[in-house]
């Protein structure tokens, strides 16, 4: 009797032991097959990281915070770049605070009931800006030479400038 027991206990560990070493087999085949699908979901996104930094370095190319000559320019002045920028840059939307119908700086007259606004700008360098300008339903672009006068005053020369056609 005690020997069919003892049997019966051997017969039982050795079932719980494979099914234990199955069951083990299976968790780590599956966290195996989960670690080689991040792998790849990595390298995947670390391919796109480069690639959109990439993207990143060629269309900060003509900014002027790429630009080490333009700020040079600046600093050799003794202007501040990290305050005189965004004065650059905050000049052209004060314009946007304007009566009548006449913008200062945009060539046009708005075709619509609302106003001609600038609405995106990037300074390019030391000499240049290009903009964006917009009344909600026409869209152009401008580009404006700027330099500051010896009172330290912006100044602002409008260069070129169209308007794109509406499409119906």
């Amino acid at each position: 009797m005690k020997s069919k027991i003892f049997m019966y206990l051997f017969i039982f560990s050795i079932l719980l032991i494979i099914f234990q070493y199955v069951n083990s087999k299976n968790i780590i085949d599956k966290y195996e097959k989960d670690i080689s699908i991040y792998k790849t979901k990595l390298a995947e996104t670390k391919k796109t990281i480069t690639t959109l930094e990439d993207e990143m370095f060629e269309l900060n190319y003509f900014n002027i915070n790429g630009n080490e000559d333009a700020l040079t320019y600046f600093e050799a002045q003794g202007y501040d770049t990290e305050q005189l920028i965004p004065a650059i840059i905050d000049g052209l939307y004060d314009m946007n605070n304007y009566e009548g119908e006449d913008h200062p700086i945009v060539p046009y007259v708005s075709m619509t009931d609302s106003k001609l606004l600038i609405n995106k700008i990037r300074v390019l360098n030391h000499k240049w800006i290009v903009a964006n300008f917009t009344d909600g339903e026409f869209w152009g672009e401008i580009f404006l030479t700027y330099s500051i006068d010896e009172n330290n005053d912006l100044k602002y020369k409008l260069v070129e400038y169209f308007l794109y056609p509406k499409i119906s």
